[in-house]
């Protein structure tokens, strides 16, 4: 605009007004607007288009993109591998390594330690040291175009995002709520565990989100889901409908804090009314969500880094709802734990493009405690460790991980007084 002279020229045109009116016709779909406005910039068509192309010239770039100045957000997203969560329930982990085999791809088995994953180059991939159908590749591999992808035969998931369901953990033939779902991948997630034996009921107030979530699902071959256009608030727990539900994930809307391919954290930093306004309402569908009759196991998860998102709203409800439920230390090799606000807050996982290499998340896992609530027990302090999830399961991903252990750990259960 300053080379082309536009403001100097069009003495009624206002600098924000500009931007958008060039923006639109050099990178937009074209000047959708009519009137003076539209006229006045298209005088100006050939200028700016030159102008546009000398500062390309001037940066050496090909590419319009090219011209965006790096960003912390962007520095950031680099470093996360790109993960590849194999839906089950239509392949199986060795036949997509063997796809990927075929197409050039060097497989280097499955990682030790998290180091691994940062030091992928090329095409080369791994397994994930954590998650048993998650393979992981370089940052900013492509799989858009990929047949498998297309097929849905296999999910490009952040491996923090597929935390919540691998730690809910539902056994086969469950009925399992997926409280604020869309835009569904957790939901597909824990389909695929479910081996689509038993229920899903799917919840969210956005029908353009739930209906493009519902075509997700079908092209993810999971038939086990009821998708309802409802606010979760508004479920009735006493409902005959829920009355076998014994397993809830709990994702609701949050700030977005973690996701490092939005803006930089100094733009995008919440303000302290919204960030009051998200715990209010997380606060109040978590305690909702625990209201459910039967419910055994929950997943409470945010796309936040935000400590009244996530530590202060779990710890807010376990003292609301007394010794009913305590958390579970999941995953104990996971290296990222929750800050010690309160006690027991080190059982939940917090993730973070430094020290996980996934986008910001938080997860907490609340079991009810049958046993303390009979003996008139106070106390809200975790369970007994939980045996690691990653460590448990075996290479083929079949079962001795976050269900097994609860097995073994209802067997020798106690109270913490």
């Amino acid at each position: 605009m300053d080379g082309a002279a536009l403001l100097k020229a069009e003495k009624k045109l206002t600098p924000h007004l500009a931007k958008v009116l060039v923006y639109d016709l050099l990178f937009g779909k074209g000047l959708k607007c009519g009137g003076r406005w539209k006229v006045l910039v298209l005088k100006h068509r050939a200028r700016l288009q030159a102008e546009l192309a000398r500062l390309k010239v001037r940066r050496k770039v090909s590419c319009n993109e090219d011209l965006l100045a790096p960003t912390e957000g962007v520095i950031q997203a680099l470093q996360v591998p790109r993960y590849v969560r194999v839906n089950t329930l239509k392949t199986c982990k060795d036949d997509v390594v063997d796809y990927f085999k075929r197409q050039g791809y060097s497989y280097l088995g499955r990682a030790t330690r998290m180091e691994e994953l940062s030091s992928l180059s090329g095409k080369q991939f791994l397994l994930d040291p954590h998650l048993p159908e998650l393979l992981v590749f370089p940052p900013q591999t492509d799989f858009h175009e990929n047949r498998l992808y297309v097929a849905g035969h296999i999910i490009l998931q952040d491996k923090a995002s597929c935390l919540p369901a691998f730690l809910l953990s539902p056994p086969s033939g469950s009925h399992v709520i997926d409280a604020c779902a869309a835009p569904g991948n957790k939901t597909s997630h824990m389909a695929a565990i479910l081996k689509n034996k038993g229920q899903i009921f799917a919840f969210d107030l956005d029908p353009n989100r739930l209906a493009t979530m519902s075509t997700m699902l079908v092209r993810a071959g999971a038939s086990c889901c009821e998708l309802a256009n409802q606010d979760f608030l508004t479920v009735d727990p006493s409902d005959p409908k829920y009355s076998n539900v014994t397993y809830i994930l709990l994702d609701p809307s949050c700030s977005g804090s973690g996701m490092v391919n939005r803006l930089p954290a100094e733009e995008s930093a919440p303000s302290s009314e919204r960030l009051r306004a998200l715990a209010r309402f997380q606060r109040k569908a978590l305690s909702h969500a625990l209201r459910f009759p039967a419910l055994q196991r929950l997943a409470y998860s945010t796309c936040s880094v935000q400590q009244e998102e996530n530590e202060d709203v779990v710890w807010d409800v376990l003292q609301e709802h007394g010794p009913a439920f305590r958390l579970v230390n999941v995953l104990p090799s996971w290296p990222h734990r929750g800050l010690a606000t309160f006690p027991g807050a080190e059982c939940c996982l917090r993730a973070c493009p430094a020290a996980t290499l996934t986008n910001g998340f938080f997860v907490a896992v609340l079991e009810r405690q049958q046993e303390c609530t009979s003996q008139g027990s106070s106390s809200s302090l975790p369970a007994e460790a939980e045996v690691d999830g990653g460590a448990e399961r075996s290479q083929d991903g079949e079962g001795r991980g976050p269900r097994s252990a609860r097995k073994k750990r209802r067997k020798k259960s106690r109270c913490v007084k």
